[in-house]
């Protein structure tokens, strides 16, 4: 068994009583204790600060090893030897060089009917293939904010590729999340056990910004509510890192004047703009035809687009 799925009790200053606390509290492992920081920790517990360093230390050691320290040689070749997570869209594809990248967030932006919410659909049923076909063989979760999940659209999409509908469903965990709180406790707890023992590979959350927009609302609430958005961002990203998963997010536009016009611009401001590793924008274009762009990315270009159409087999190439 690997080091980070030992039992609780088995880790330096955690003994049977703190091990059920831990366990009460929804902290299984010890790999999800390493998620935490000191003062999550705290508030979580009551245990005191010198013992919530020494028992936090003690995980990050056992699940990233004492010594984190690699030259860029090695990162390098560790980068190109990732497995991708294919659309199955061959531009679209193309577009992300090979597909999703595991350990990084990837936002999907646009206005309504631009396909979000159908590639989220796709990469749910894409997950579970074998590596052969552009899939990693894992389950999905799909965080539902704006009942956008469709399971007859599930069926579909399975059926194009082959797979048992019944058996696409059943390895995709959804849930209804009613409020910004609710997000983040699935997120930090729910998500995470499945994580751990539902061989769940992909996290979906469509939308991440419509609770945020919803509960906090006028400007004087605007920066707790950017600071609630980076706090769960913050754990998105944390998860994908340590368990080595791939993450989506859909997220709704803004009208923003510029001169005599006004230009559509992701939700969210900065805080979302920096948390995430690739921006995508969605727009429709002529048609049926919608079009992804590269709004921000530290690896693929700026601009760089595709196009695709939705069927009623889901995304597929022009």
């Amino acid at each position: 068994m690997p080091q980070e799925n030992m039992d609780l009790e088995d880790l330096e200053g955690i003994g049977p009583k703190t091990a059920q606390l831990l366990k009460s509290k929804g902290v299984l492992s010890v790999r999800h204790l390493a998620l935490f920081n000191p003062e999550e920790l705290i508030e979580l517990t009551d245990m005191t600060p010198d013992r919530v360093e020494k028992i936090l230390r003690s995980a990050r050691d056992i699940v990233f090893g004492s010594n984190r320290v690699s030259r860029a040689t090695d990162l390098a070749k560790n980068f190109e030897g990732i497995t991708r997570l294919k659309t199955n869209v061959r531009a679209i594809d193309e577009l992300l060089q090979g597909g999703l990248e595991p350990k990084a967030i990837y936002e999907f932006a646009g206005e309504f009917g631009t396909g979000k919410t159908q590639l989220c659909h796709q990469l749910s049923v894409t997950v579970q293939l074998g590596q052969d076909k552009g899939g990693v063989g894992g389950a999905a979760v799909y965080l539902d904010t704006e009942e956008a999940f469709s399971p007859n659209r599930i069926i579909n999409i399975a059926q194009r590729f082959d797979l048992d509908p019944n058996e696409a469903l059943d390895n995709i965990y959804v849930i209804k999340v009613v409020n910004a709180a609710d997000l983040e406790d699935r997120i930090k707890f729910d998500v995470v056990k499945l994580v751990e023992q539902a061989n769940v590979k992909l996290i979906v959350v469509d939308s991440i910004i419509a609770l945020y927009r919803a509960e906090f609302k006028g400007r004087e609430r605007l920066a707790e509510r950017q600071q609630r958005l980076n706090y769960i961002l913050d754990w998105l990203m944390r998860i994908a890192k340590v368990y080595n998963v791939y993450v989506v997010l859909t997220n709704q536009v803004l009208d923003v004047p510029m001169g005599y016009i006004e230009v559509k611009r992701p939700a969210g401001g900065n805080v979302l703009a920096h948390a995430v590793t690739h921006r995508l924008f969605l727009r429709k274009s002529k048609e049926d035809i919608k079009v992804m762009e590269v709004l921000d990315s530290p690896r693929l270009p700026f601009k760089a687009s595709a196009m695709f159409r939705i069927t009623d087999k889901g995304v597929e190439d022009v």
